[in-house]
Parts: C-alpha cells; structure tokens; sequence
C-alpha cells in the first residue's frame, strides 16, 4: 500500500466515526425535543446556528488547513465534537423552555463547527493522498476515491440515524452522548499518532481579497451547491420526519427509515463514477452529465406533491416512495459536484478552495433547515415538497453556466 494510500484510508476511517455520531446525533436532539412537544419551527430553530456555523467554519477551516495542516484540522475538529456532546448532556429537563433552547442552539453550534472543520480538512485530504497516490503509481483515482468517501460517509450517517433512534429509546439522552464522546476520543487518539504532522500544509493566502478571489467555474459550482443542498433539507430535516411521525411512525421507525435512505443515497454516490460517462479532460462529460442530473431531480419534487393531491394511498407510503426515486438522483447530483469541485480546485491551495465551496455547502442546509420549520409549520409537506422543486430549478441554472473545459478554472471572477 503506498503512503497516499494509506493516509485515504486513515482520513475515510476517522470521517466514518466523526458520520456515525453525527447521525446520531441529528436524531437524538430532533426526536427527544420533538417528543417533549417542540413545534416544527423550534425544532428547526434548534439547527439553525448549527448550520450557519457551517459556513464560517468551512471557509475559515479551508485556510486554517492550508496554514497548519490537514491532520491539526482533523484532530481540532474531533476535539470540537467531543465537546459540543459533553456541553448539550448538560441540558436539564428542569430547565425552562427559553433557557434549554439557547443552551442546545448553542451546543448545536459548536457540534457544527467540529462537523465542518472535520469535512472541510477531510476532502481537502483527498485531493492531497490523490495526488500523492498518483505520483507513486501513475494513474488518476480521483473521482473514484470521492465518491467511496462521499458515499461510504453517508452510508455511516445513515447507520448514525438508526443509532441515534436506537440510543435514545435504550440509553437515553444524556447517556447516549457519553457514550458517542468516549468513542470519538478513541478516534481522535488513533489519528493524532497515524497521520503524517503537516499533510497538507501550503502558504496559506495572504489577503481577503486572495482569499475571495475563487475562478468562476468555484463560485458557479458554490452557487449550485447552495440551492441542492437547500433543496433536500427544505423537506428532509424537519418536514419529513415530522410528517412520519405525525402519521404514527415510532422514533426508531423514523431513525431506520432514514437510515435505509442514508445508506442507499451513499450506495449511489459511491457508484456514480460508473453511472456518469468520464471524459479525457475530466471535465467535459461530467459537467454535461451534472446538467442532465440537476433537470430529472428539479421534477421529482413537484411529481411527488402531485401524487399526495391526486392519488388515494396512504400519503406516508407516497411520500417514502417519491424520497427513494429523488434520493438516487440526488446522490448522482452531489458526488459528481464533490468530483468537479477538486476538479476545479487548485493544487496548492486546494483546502482554501474546497472550505470555500462548502462553505456554500452549509449556506444551503441553513436556508434548506429555516425554511424546512416555516413551510412545514404553515404549509405541511407540500409548501416543503414546491420550495424543494424552485431551488432545484434555480440551481439547473447554475450547472448551465459551468465551464467544460480548462477556460474557467483560472479565471478569477468579476
């Protein structure tokens, strides 16, 4: 096994740990409060500063990476979980509503800045061991190695929804998070002693104006990301467990169902390099297959909301069925995008770039989790199901204007 070789599976192993608590967690917080007659906005207020976290820790994490090193992000980050979970089992039932929904958006916070700090230097590894692999055995492994990360991580989320459902009703909510921060400890000390020091490190940009000065083909894929990622939780975080719940679903129920989705949607993602047709240039093709994808997933939102109106089945079933279709071509659309950004990405400076764009990453999931409370609360699943399907139109667009060729990637935007 070479060295990049290696350092890839270390940082997909520790990523898997970091997903699978996660996951976990997503669940433990919605079902518990939930289950203590949070409303959908509050419940939904509960991941905002989660969420908005994302997009400083991102873009500040690609710099700090590119700065000291991916592994210092790595183990940074890891130490940033471990601490959210500790500060969120503190929560006390005895507490009072306003008291005990500051306390969790807070720890929430924090939780999001370990998740993204953790992402950000995770992918920014992957371009770093590619390259290196690449070296050593002369061939490029790039869009495969993406996409076994990206789909094999959110395969673990998905284990992590059914754990986290799991937890709650065997150890409960405190004991639960003990038990997931003692487990991150043990990866946290594995990675510490197995990755090299300084992967990674580079001369981090000087200037904001450095640092903002992303190529066109980044920002257009940034402003793509935003709008799919937005799209999926507008009625993925709140609106569709919710709904299940309210339909009769137990917790562990919803956190099984969830995590069957999780793991399939990963399954594609790890497949999607032999679902989308590879060019000699490695751009060609894949944009022109990211185009196609992005027009067949802005139709299913709006196909599964006619089906609610008009077909008399269970609405549960139709809704369970319409989120595996749109759950594959959702997943071929973000592991060809998680290709093309390191695609794009700079050599050098590629933590910088890859924090940038999920930086948009998380401005999506914050828009997508705010407006996933509001529409539920005050349109139910449909309003969810048509705001899903404006992003996604808007975010065809975007994939329009991608550049399928090297023209765009040095360009610096106007």
């Amino acid at each position: 096994m070479t060295a990049g070789t290696r350092n890839y599976a270390i940082v997909t192993a520790s990523y898997w740990s970091f997903t699978l608590t996660d996951g976990a967690l997503r669940m433990l917080v919605l079902l518990h409060f939930f289950n203590l007659g949070y409303s959908p906005f509050t419940l939904a207020f509960l991941f905002l500063l989660y969420e908005a976290a994302g997009v400083v820790a991102n873009f500040v994490g690609g710099w700090l990476a590119t700065r000291f090193g991916i592994t210092r992000m790595l183990t940074v980050g890891l130490v940033t979980q471990i601490t959210g979970f500790l500060i969120l089992s503190a929560v006390s039932p005895d507490w009072g509503a306003v008291l005990s929904v500051a306390w969790v958006v807070a720890a929430q916070g924090v939780c999001g800045v370990a998740k993204d700090l953790t992402k950000t230097a995770s992918k920014s590894a992957i371009k770093v061991a590619e390259a290196e692999a690449r070296g050593e055995a002369g061939e490029s492994r790039l869009f495969a190695w993406v996409a076994w990360f990206t789909g094999s991580k959110n395969a673990m989320k998905g284990f992590g929804f059914f754990l986290g459902g799991l937890l709650l009703e065997t150890l409960g909510f405190r004991y639960a998070l003990y038990a997931m921060a003692g487990v991150l400890a043990l990866v946290l000390i594995a990675v510490s002693l197995s990755l090299p020091a300084f992967m990674g490190r580079a001369k981090a940009s000087g200037s904001a104006k450095e640092l903002f000065g992303k190529s066109r083909a980044i920002n257009l894929l940034a402003a793509a990301r935003v709008m799919l990622f937005g799209a999926r939780d507008v009625w993925f975080v709140v609106g569709l467990p919710v709904f299940l719940y309210a339909s009769g679903w137990t917790f562990t129920m919803v956190g099984g169902f969830l995590a069957v989705w999780t793991i399939g949607y990963g399954t594609v993602q790890a497949l999607a390099p032999w679902l989308v047709p590879r060019s000699a240039d490695g751009l060609s093709r894949e944009v022109g297959a990211a185009r196609i994808w992005a027009a067949a997933l802005a139709a299913l939102p709006v196909m599964i909301a006619l089906a609610l109106t008009g077909l008399d089945l269970r609405p549960d079933l139709i809704l369970v069925t319409g989120l595996l279709v749109f759950g594959f071509a959702f997943a071929v659309n973000s592991s060809v995008h998680s290709y093309l950004i390191l695609a794009y990405a700079g050599s050098k400076k590629a933590a910088e770039d890859v924090g940038f764009y999920y930086s948009a990453n998380a401005a999506g999931r914050f828009t997508g989790t705010l407006l996933s409370g509001l529409l539920y609360q005050y349109g139910g699943i449909h309003a969810c199901l048509i705001g899903s399907a404006v992003m996604l139109t808007a975010c065809f667009a975007f994939t329009l204007t991608l550049p399928r060729g090297q023209a765009g990637l040095s360009a610096p935007a106007e």
